[in-house]
């Protein structure tokens, strides 16, 4: 992978974060800590690039106009140049995250803005100095983002930068279909999906079945495994079997998100597919210690 800046086309959300200890109560309440949070799968992607040594990421996605500058501060301070499109017809997307006890979770997604990023706020100019373009795959869930998404994969590789994409949701996968999503990715050459996104895009039951069939289609294919670790597949066969470092799991919000960020910074970096999924691997065993999808921030000196 050539050196240079590091672009994700992506989500930026907030996050409600609400982890309880005790089963829902349906009806009635339950308690909970509530925190309210920067997310996105693209913006902690980019995030976790930027503390896993990237020194040049830049980050582009739309959001509400009113949240605009509470979401780039936050960017900046993780080391990402946010280039966000404010969004005067729509609020910025917002995820209700449900984390348990056993620090799974379930989301409630409002897209908002996301899905309105549209080819009016792609200019080929935005790939100047970038060695890497990752997109979320997020943005094929809507006929405007889908666009983007294309122009933006499109004009990658007539400069023949790389591109990598996650999928995103096997939720989503569903209700567009696997066909369809496969359809997407004639231009990517990095594939990072969780083991659940790989089965139902292929039809198959195993995670390295399913990682080889993908890496038929795309030539590097990396499925996340959560606690697993990692597969590396590499033109229709399993590669390297990556294993995770243990961790006490407090939320595993953005987990994967830390994994593509830091595979990506390495990669960046000169490193091969296995030692890349290596540093992933690291990253998400810290990101799931962690509440929320980002990484953690330093305390400036003054504070407290």
């Amino acid at each position: 992978m050539p050196a240079g800046a590091l672009l994700v086309i992506g989500d930026v959300v907030t996050d409600v974060v609400a982890r309880h200890t005790a089963a829902l109560s349906h009806g009635t309440d339950t308690a909970a800590e509530i925190l309210i949070l920067p997310g996105g799968a693209g913006a902690n992607v980019a995030c976790w690039a930027a503390r896993r040594g990237c020194a040049d990421v830049r980050l582009l996605g739309r959001v509400g106009r009113a949240e605009a500058g509470w979401h780039e501060e936050r960017l900046r301070s993780a080391g990402v140049r946010p280039l966000l499109v404010p969004d005067d017809g729509a609020p910025t997307a917002t995820v209700i995250a449900l984390v348990d006890a056993s620090a799974e979770r379930t989301f409630l997604t409002d897209s908002g803005a996301v899905l309105r990023i549209s080819p009016a706020d792609w200019s080929p100019s935005l790939l100047d100095g970038v060695g890497h373009l990752h997109i979320s795959g997020y943005l094929l869930f809507a006929e405007s983002s889908r666009e983007l998404a294309r122009l933006a994969m499109a004009s990658a590789r007539a400069r023949g930068v790389p591109v990598s994409l996650d999928p995103a949701s096997a939720g989503f996968i569903r209700g567009a279909g696997a066909p369809e999503v496969l359809a997407e990715l004639d231009d990517v050459d990095v594939l990072v999906p969780n083991a659940d996104e790989a089965c139902l895009l292929t039809g198959l039951t195993e995670p390295a079945d399913a990682a080889a069939r993908l890496s038929r289609r795309v030539p590097l294919t990396v499925v996340t495994l959560g606690a697993g670790g990692a597969l590396v597949a590499e033109s229709g066969a399993v590669t390297a079997r990556v294993p995770a470092p243990r961790a006490s799991a407090v939320d595993s919000t953005g987990a994967g998100d830390a994994f593509t960020g830091a595979f990506l910074a390495a990669r960046l970096a000169g490193a091969d597919p296995a030692s890349a999924a290596a540093e992933g691997c690291r990253a998400g065993a810290e990101a799931v210690t962690l509440i929320g999808g980002r990484p953690a921030q330093p305390v400036p000196p003054h504070a407290g």
